[in-house]
């Protein structure tokens, strides 16, 4: 019983490390957008997340019960498959943090559970229904909808706005952006916040502290949200970054519009108690928002790095949960060896971060894309201004030679052009 209480501990802490994970990985759903186009300086945007994470987590327990109740076999789950689970999602959510790139620690969680389980007690103890309705159509759907109500919007307001006083009107904006940015971490908090919930309630009933089918607990509620503010405090600034600047550039009636419809989009999903990706649903409502404007872009070659990253995160957090669970077969030394593994992994991840800091200094600065052939093909052979001499094209042109004989008989000048 003390060895099986030691590893419920162990679990429920490494989920609370998971839920911290995800809010520094997230912070961009909310943020990115706000920060680039100034409408809030960097700590203060990432502190009023933080706040409305936390009061977020106690507004539902809809999508905390997808995962505690609906996606595994509670019967055949241990909690060393739990831990191995949390595992594959959290060295998905540091090498992804690591490079930048928003990926949904959602998909991660829930990789590391599917491949967890599968490797304990094989593919029946996985609910096939509840992962293709709950979890992969809204993968799909989320970033479309999110992104053509973005487009829609962006056009609309611009419109709208077509006549109005340029500086009030980015005045108005950036207000409207600030609310609708506290919109989407309230929304962040009922749905991520809820994802550790579900694992450590998951955990409690198969370590026998709760009975099947029970809602989480107060104590879990409280701390799952104060791990995921307090991750989300800190900033995840690289995927910030990205969102922010590397996909497209905002202005504020884009930032509005991306914002409002990635809102409207993740709380409704969490009302229908859908495990939706907020990373899926805000990267797609920006680049709509880039698309919506009249000379926005989108840089895709970011966009196909991300989209790459979206399709391997459930295999990958899969695979590398599949691996520890096999180690933890082996015993309480399977267990601590995955542990260690674990620790030494991420402070080598995190050392690595430090050769390139990214921070609320320098989280705007943002290298633009090298330009394509044809746009430096089309520069070389850009001709120069009319009426534009340079020193290449002078000539040494000689002077004509009078025909009068009785002009004197002195050598021709020359004449410089």
């Amino acid at each position: 019983m003390e060895s099986f209480s030691l590893i419920l501990a162990i679990v429920v802490v490494t989920a609370l490390a998971f839920d911290f994970t995800n809010g520094f990985h997230d912070t961009a759903n909310a943020m990115a957008t706000t920060i680039s186009t100034g409408a809030l300086k960097p700590k203060v945007a990432v502190a009023m997340s933080a706040v409305l994470n936390l009061v977020g987590a106690f507004l539902s327990v809809e999508v905390a019960n997808t995962i505690s109740k609906g996606l595994v076999d509670e019967s055949g789950i241990r909690p060393e498959v739990i831990f191995a689970a949390l595992v594959g999602a959290i060295l998905w959510n540091l090498l992804t943090w690591l490079v930048g790139l928003p990926s949904s620690s959602s998909h991660a969680l829930m990789g590391g559970l599917i491949g967890a389980a599968v490797a304990s007690a094989g593919l029946g103890a996985v609910h096939g229904d509840v992962l293709v309705t709950k979890v992969l159509l809204p993968a799909i759907a989320a970033p479309l909808v999110a992104g053509i109500a973005a487009m829609f919007a962006t056009r609309l307001t611009y419109r709208l706005g077509r006549n109005a006083d340029g500086k009030a009107s980015e005045k108005g904006y950036r207000a409207g952006q600030i609310a609708s940015a506290g919109l989407v971490s309230l929304a962040h908090g009922t749905n991520d916040a809820q994802k550790t919930m579900g694992i450590i309630t998951l955990a409690l009933v198969a370590g026998g502290s709760l009975a099947p089918d029970s809602d989480p607990p107060m104590w879990v509620i409280l701390s799952a949200g104060i791990a995921i503010a307090m991750g989300t405090y800190l900033g995840g600034w690289r995927i910030i970054r990205t969102m922010g600047k590397g996909l497209t550039d905002l202005q504020p009636q884009q930032g509005f519009a991306a914002q409002t419809s990635a809102a409207t989009v993740i709380l409704a999903s969490s009302h229908l108690g859908f495990s939706l990706s907020t990373t899926h649903s805000v990267s797609g409502s920006v680049m709509g928002a880039g698309l919506g404007r009249k000379g926005g872009v989108v840089r895709w070659s970011t966009a196909t790095r991300m989209f790459v990253a979206w399709g391997l995160t459930l295999p990958a957090a899969a695979l590398v949960a599949a691996l520890a669970e096999w180690v933890c077969g082996f015993g309480d030394w399977g267990t601590a060896l995955v542990a260690v593994f674990l620790v030494a992994s991420s402070a080598a991840i995190w050392k690595i971060s430090r050769r390139e800091v990214v921070d609320h200094t320098n989280v705007n600065d943002h290298d633009e894309e090298p330009s394509g052939v044809v746009t430096q093909a089309m520069a070389a052979v850009t001709p120069p201004p009319a009426g534009t001499v340079t020193d290449d094209l002078s000539a040494t042109i000689p002077a004509p030679v009078p025909t009068d004989p009785a002009a004197p008989s002195a050598p021709p000048a020359a004449t410089t052009v």
